[in-house]
């Protein structure tokens, strides 16, 4: 019997060689990295905590960081330079980099400061956007990419859903905050105690910051109410909290009936749900005296038709007793733990572009990425924001494609 009968091979089997198969390494492009000292004096978050620097800079590439960048989000500048960044005092050198993470949208005279081809990561906040300022970044053929576009695994968003979740959580304590007495509230708290009933917390979105809402709001010992269009999220949403949780669809005459003996609302609509209002302005006058409207889909489109932006130096406003809370960036005010959640996504993110061997390689494979695009060397690739601002785009797979 043949010898290699037992592996298979019969015996006119010929062992030919073969050529050697040598690994292929990717060639790791080096990236400079600029982060800018925000301007927005209410925009409190860094996309890079200090820990987040010593990785990319232990795999050689270079974080050039204005002075004081950090400091908002307790950061300071001494914590970045030991772990590697430069630290400069002019904006204008940090804006040579190849690319900038910035967290606001770029103001006119950040978007003057850069150059064609950079690659610019940061928020667009579409309801506080002009078109000026997107003509600005077309004209300067920036390679722009919002954060509220990108894509992750699972095709999700990454940056929403971590900004989300903050948010969500962040809403019932600021709802708790200005139910006090001493914020000139109802004088109520939250979960109710021993002999006193709990508050009632409405919930509209079945979403990501809707779900974090309801498990604080439930943790606090309120009592929740969650409506949302889409059975799917909604059982989601049960399976998830539990039978603690009312559930319903999103119906005039049952959402008008719980936002009556509600105490808290919170508006929480998936962002690519948020393209009108819920709540009309009737409804919210039908409201009791004194409750608390925390309006987090004011990012993309307001769920109140009586909500107006505002800002963490003037949160609130009245409208018929109701207290109405709609500042955009809520993550702001624990800029620590944001930036954090920030750094989570953007290490891997810068990473993957470095091993691509750049933004323009990358874009060609990931399609998270490309999907984060709004400009790509000065044509506008996004179809909604054309839409709003009433200028032109392009596919940006079809551009891609014929570059």
């Amino acid at each position: 019997m043949n010898s290699f009968s037992n592996f298979g091979f019969g015996s006119e089997t010929a062992f030919i060689p073969q050529e050697e198969m040598l690994e292929v390494q990717k060639h790791q492009k080096k990236l400079t990295i600029g982060i800018p000292r925000e301007s927005d004096k209410y925009e409190n978050r860094i996309c890079l905590t200090p820990e987040a620097v010593e990785i990319l800079t232990l795999q050689g590439h270079q974080i050039i960081l204005e002075n004081g960048a950090g400091n908002r989000a307790d950061y300071n500048d001494l914590q970045y330079s030991e772990k590697g960044a430069r630290i400069v005092k002019s904006p204008k050198e940090v804006y040579q980099s190849e690319i900038i993470l910035k967290v606001a949208p770029p103001t006119e005279i950040e978007i003057e400061m850069m150059n064609a081809q950079q690659l610019l990561f940061s928020s667009l906040h579409l309801t506080t956007q002009t078109t000026e300022r997107i003509q600005s970044m077309i004209k300067k053929r920036i390679n722009a990419v919002a954060f509220e576009y990108l894509r992750g695994e699972a095709n999700h968003y990454p940056v929403v859903r971590a900004m989300s979740e903050i948010s969500g959580s962040s809403s019932i304590l600021i709802a708790a905050e200005y139910m006090n007495t001493e914020n000139k509230g109802k004088g109520i708290l939250l979960g109710g105690t021993t002999g006193v009933t709990p508050s009632e917390v409405v919930i509209i979105g079945a979403s990501t910051a809707g779900f974090y809402a309801a498990r604080t709001a439930i943790g606090l010992g309120a009592t929740v109410k969650i409506f949302d269009d889409s059975i799917y999220r909604l059982q989601n949403a049960q399976y998830f909290i539990g039978q603690n949780v009312y559930t319903s669809v999103i119906h005039p005459q049952v959402i008008e009936r719980a936002l009556l003996s509600a105490d808290v609302v919170i508006g929480a609509l998936p962002y690519e749900d948020s393209s009108s209002y819920v709540v009309s302005e009737d409804i919210v006058r039908k409201m009791k005296d004194g409750a608390v409207i925390v309006d987090i889909s004011i990012d993309s489109s307001p769920c109140f038709e009586t909500s107006i932006i505002t800002n963490h130096g003037n949160p609130i406003f009245r409208k018929h007793d109701v207290i109405h809370y709609c500042v955009p960036n809520i993550p702001s005010r624990v800029s620590k733990t944001a930036s954090i959640a920030l750094s989570n996504v953007f290490v891997p993110l810068l990473k993957k572009i470095s091993e691509s061997g750049g933004v323009d390689q990358l874009i060609q494979q990931d399609y998270g990425l490309r999907n984060g695009i709004v400009i790509y060397k000065g044509i506008l690739t996004n179809q909604k924001i054309g839409r709003t601002f009433g200028l032109p785009s392009q596919n940006i797979n079809l551009l891609i494609a014929s570059l």
